[in-house]
Parts: C-alpha cells; sequence; structure tokens
C-alpha cells in the first residue's frame, strides 16, 4: 500500500467528515438548540409547537428556501470573488496561463512544450472525467 493510497483516502474521510456528516449533525444541533432555546422557553411558542417534530417540518419548510435563496445569491456574486482570489494566488495557473502565453508567442521550446504536455497528459489520466 502507498503512501498516496493512504493520502487519497484521508482526503475522502475528510471531504465525506466536513461536507456530508457534520453538515448533517450540525444541522440536526442547530434545529434541537433553537428548539430548545427559543419555542420551549417562550410559552405562547411552546404552545404552538406541542411536538418536536412540528417544529422540525415548520423549521425546515422555511430555512431551507430561504438557504437556497441565500446560497444562488452568493453563487451569482461571490463565487466570481472567491474564484478570482484563488486563482491570483494559485501558482499552477500562473504557471499554465504563462506556457500558453509562450507557446502563442513562440518563446518556449520544443522541449519545454513538450514535458508540459506529458505533464497534462498525467492530470488527465488521473481523472475520471471523460471529456
Amino acid at each position: 500500500m502507498n503512501s498516496n493510497w493512504i493520502r487519497r483516502r484521508w482526503f475522502d474521510f475528510r471531504l465525506g467528515h466536513s461536507v456530508y456528516l457534520i453538515f448533517l449533525l450540525s444541522f440536526s444541533n442547530f434545529i434541537l438548540i433553537f428548539h430548545r432555546l427559543l419555542i420551549e422557553r417562550v410559552e405562547f411558542l411552546n404552545e404552538m409547537f406541542t411536538d418536536l417534530w412540528m417544529f422540525i417540518v415548520l423549521f425546515v419548510a422555511i430555512y431551507v428556501p430561504i438557504s437556497i435563496i441565500v446560497g444562488a445569491w452568493h453563487r451569482k456574486t461571490q463565487i466570481k470573488i472567491e474564484n478570482e482570489q484563488s486563482l491570483l494566488n494559485n501558482p499552477f495557473m500562473a504557471r499554465n496561463f504563462r506556457m500558453m502565453i509562450d507557446i502563442i508567442e513562440e518563446k518556449a521550446s520544443k522541449e519545454e512544450i513538450q514535458k508540459y504536455r506529458e505533464f497534462l497528459n498525467e492530470i488527465e489520466k488521473k481523472s475520471n472525467s471523460n471529456f
């Protein structure tokens, strides 16, 4: 078993944990704490939501659409800024664009072009997508 296999499993673990499992746990925790600290302590809300399940259904019915609206706003406005900042701090992308300019301006040697082509081919081989 090589270290790359272990590193990929470690990455998969962190991704599954942070994106999916902790999201579900923290969302459930948020609902329960919200219910405990607000609904149970405010008498008229406690009378309105006599059952936890009734509160959860109403909470999710309101919270999910609001989250979708905020997420759509984020995708349409903020992601462009985040991607730009990531690009400005990404040496691989800088090298990639520099190499394209060098090729266009015929400043790159055939050896550099071939070496870069092999590098990109290796990346494509590792990719699961078929273009």
